[in-house]
């Protein structure tokens, strides 16, 4: 079972930054691929951004240009860096892992974007 736990939640004002973390529990190589959702109250958890094990990324039409997602393979760990927030951006974030014995979900760590 893949264990997957985020940090970096918090709140920020609109045209600022956060990178979230997300510590996976086993060799991320093991991994078809790893990915950000986001749910905000009342409405349905989506995609915002996934990694493949190869290195692919794609990205929700929202957050394009302003959000990157990476990994650091020594660290086990993948990454949201989030710039040039705005208002619609806050939500829970939740990491996601997708592999051959299943699916997995962190936490979730809040992101609010307000003045």
């Amino acid at each position: 079972q893949v264990q997957l736990v985020e940090s970096g939640g918090g709140l920020v004002q609109p045209g600022g930054s956060l990178r979230l973390s997300c510590v996976v529990s086993e060799n991320i190589f093991r991994i078809d691929a790893l990915g950000w959702y986001r749910q905000a109250p009342g409405e349905e958890r989506n995609l915002v951004a996934a990694i493949t094990r190869d290195g692919s990324t794609n990205y929700a039409d929202s957050v394009k240009g302003r959000f990157t997602i990476s990994r650091s393979i020594a660290k086990n760990t993948v990454y949201l860096q989030m710039n040039s927030l705005k208002y619609e951006d806050t939500a829970v974030y939740y990491c996601n892992s997708q592999s051959w014995d299943g699916t997995y979900w962190g936490q979730g760590t809040q992101v609010t974007v307000s003045s």
